[in-house]
């Protein structure tokens, strides 16, 4: 019986299956050796299988140890911007370009954890996923083939058994047949022998030879049915379990390399939007302004002082004069005493006291500060009203729905509530900003004092009224009077 290796469509077998093409062109008929050969095929194509599900199971093992990293990664980005991010409300943010800056990249490394962690999502969705759900379809049919391969083999070694009984019956019944044949040659050749043993001997061989033919045809049969049999195994069966064995493995590295082309894409994908991010965080460098930042902290701490004036020559011979009475003599160490303490700039400060209104600040400072207590005791008067109208609709819930509370009850927190509003109230009073005018637009007010850096001029009203205003709010013109004076207006 000769194999071809064409039998599965010129498709390349696997080293495997080309050995075991080879053996069976070489065993003809089917041997004990044949049988060995085969399930040593088996053997080895049910350990390679197995193997490449095995790999297969590995590499969606090294996905899913690859996307927890990511994971990981963008979890301690996200928790390192929220860290770094400033927990103050937007009025009290510096405005340095430096912290803008800063603030950027915090936003843009956000997003860039966001980006790590669609790549870990994608990885898991389309690559791990993927490749566990397919090893288990690949384990249910490799099982199946499996399966069929030893179907077949065990149906074979089914036809294979039944041929050889019959075979062997049919050795035996001609051995019997021709044992009786020389029994009734014995005893017909005998004289001694009665007619009685001689037909009776004769009727054994008969049944013998006609039971020996039935035997040789049933052989015949079975061998006729065994040969079919084995044809249709070599060269039907088991091709096609090997080829479907094959293509299976095809598949099998067919989806490595679409996951292998996933995993990669999962990466690329985030490369523009990431590319981005980065992009966001060079501009957000070059946003740097380091003239602006000085420009703000020059407006944020000028004091508004003037610079200190020339010290007087003090005259120490006029203690020289003694007709003048002792009394009359200037003490130097009163005279010394008013500028001690004035050249502070890049000295030591003197101490001065915490004042609550904020007068021992100069005026642009002082007037920030006021600024900022005020908004403060505003926030502080807005959540007590709110608390206060919160009361009062729950009393009047209280008053509608007897069981679901006492109404008088609130009434002392309503009233401790309505007291903390009238101490909020007096203290935002108590802050206001001193010595301002209120101005109205195309009003005439005359400067009495210019602006000495600190944003405030001070000005009186036609009706005599003086006070500060801001110097961004007026325009500041000349006018010259009938006796040449010079006025600012």
């Amino acid at each position: 019986m000769c194999f071809d290796l064409n039998l599965c469509n010129r498709r390349p077998f696997t080293f495997a299956l080309l050995l075991f093409s080879c053996l069976l062109n070489l065993l003809s008929p089917l041997s004990l050796s044949t049988f060995l050969h085969l399930q040593d095929q088996f053997d080895n194509l049910e350990k390679h299988t197995q193997w490449g599900i095995d790999f297969l199971e590995r590499y969606a093992k090294f996905v899913k140890e690859r996307l927890e990293i990511e994971q990981n990664y963008a979890k301690q980005l996200r928790n390192l911007v929220k860290k770094y991010c400033p927990k103050r409300s937007k009025d009290e943010e510096p405005r340095f370009t430096s912290c803008l800056s800063f603030y950027s990249i915090l936003n843009e490394l956000n997003d860039y954890a966001g980006q790590r962690e669609i790549v870990a999502e994608e990885m898991g969705h389309k690559v791990y996923g993927e490749l566990m759900r397919y090893s288990q379809d690949l384990k249910g049919e490799r099982k199946h083939h499996l399966q069929e391969g030893r179907k077949a083999q065990q149906y074979l070694d089914q036809c294979w058994k039944q041929m050889d009984n019959s075979k062997r019956k049919f050795e035996r019944e001609c051995k019997e047949a021709e044992k009786s044949q020389m029994t009734y040659e014995r005893l017909d050749n005998d004289i001694n022998a009665t007619k009685s043993e001689v037909e009776k001997a004769k009727a054994q061989y008969y049944l013998r030879t006609h039971t020996a033919d039935e035997s040789k045809n049933e052989y015949a049969a079975q061998l006729q049915n065994f040969n079919a049999e084995q044809w249709k195994h070599f060269n039907n069966a088991i091709p096609h379990i090997f080829k479907n064995l094959q293509d299976m493995d095809q598949r099998r590295t067919v989806k490595l390399g679409e996951t292998y082309r996933s995993f990669a894409e999962a990466e690329r994908r985030v490369i523009p939007i990431i590319s981005k991010c980065l992009e966001g965080m060079v501009s957000a460098a070059k946003a740097v302004d380091d003239r602006r930042d000085s420009g703000i902290v020059v407006e944020s701490f000028k004091s508004g002082f003037e610079p200190p004036g020339d010290f007087p020559f003090e005259d120490f011979s006029q203690n020289l004069n003694r007709d003048g009475p002792p009394g009359s003599r200037p003490d130097p160490k009163h005279a010394m005493s008013k500028t001690k303490n004035k050249l502070w700039l890049f000295g030591k400060k003197p101490k001065a006291p915490s004042l609550e209104d904020f007068s021992h600040l100069p005026p642009e400072q002082r007037r920030k500060r006021l600024q900022q207590r005020i908004d403060e005791l505003s926030k502080e008067l807005q959540k007590e009203m709110d608390q206060r109208d919160a009361l009062n609709k729950m009393k009047d819930v209280y008053e509608k729905n007897p069981q679901m509370g006492d109404p008088s009850s609130l009434q002392p927190k309503i009233s401790e509530t309505i007291c903390n509003m009238e101490k909020l109230r007096s203290e935002i009073h108590k802050n206001e900003n001193e010595g301002t005018l209120v101005m109205a637009e195309d009003e005439v007010l005359y400067i009495i004092e210019e602006d000495k850096g600190d944003g405030w001029t001070r000005a009186r009203k036609q009706s005599g009224e003086e006070g500060y205003v801001p110097t961004s709010y007026v325009e500041i013109t000349l006018e010259k009077n009938s006796k040449g004076a010079v006025t600012y207006i």
